[in-house]
């Protein structure tokens, strides 16, 4: 783990809770790069420590922004629950076996914005149901659910730039 990761992750998510408190774009986008903030956890990390980060994480900005307390939280444990599934099929198995970190610079732009894109969809898959809740038409979910993709995904790419290794570790 690089030197300061604790501190950028709780300024990221700082930054999340005032971006969820103040920035309200519209009905149908919601701007969330808390999945990629799970899905850049050192590999190190078991499952079940990825599951209580992401327990505390979803709670901390449930409580602090004006959401729905637990909404967050049960979007972000299935993804911190897939974890390791999503590296298995966009990164391989060796990047576990080696218990390499997601890197930008290590496994490619294509990768990272693979896997940030699947980490985005299994969330936003989850939250936008459960945020609705059988008040709007399947239309507007779908079309929440995609346009909430199509903002937060190249956010979340860039927040995955911030959390990942230096290029100095590069491997070789």
């Amino acid at each position: 783990m690089r030197r300061g990761y604790i501190f950028t992750f709780l300024v990221l998510l700082a930054i999340q809770v005032v971006l969820g408190d103040l920035l309200n774009l519209t009905q149908y986008v919601i701007l969330s790069y808390l999945p990629v903030m799970i899905m850049s956890l050192p590999v190190t990390y078991g499952t079940p420590k990825v599951l209580i980060i992401a327990f505390a994480t979803g709670f901390a900005v449930d409580f602090l922004t004006h959401g729905i307390l637990g909404l967050t939280v049960s979007a972000l444990l299935p993804v911190a629950f897939a974890r390791n599934t999503i590296v298995k099929l966009v990164f391989g198995s060796e990047l576990l076996s080696r218990q390499e970190n997601i890197s930008i610079h290590k496994q490619g732009p294509a990768k990272v914005l693979l896997g940030t894109f699947l980490a985005t969809l299994l969330y936003f898959a989850v939250y936008v149901p459960v945020d609705c809740a059988g008040t709007r038409s399947l239309g507007f979910i779908m079309l929440r659910i995609l346009l909430s993709l199509a903002v937060s995904t190249p956010v979340s790419y860039y927040v995955a730039g911030i959390l990942s290794p230096l290029e100095a570790d590069r491997w070789r």
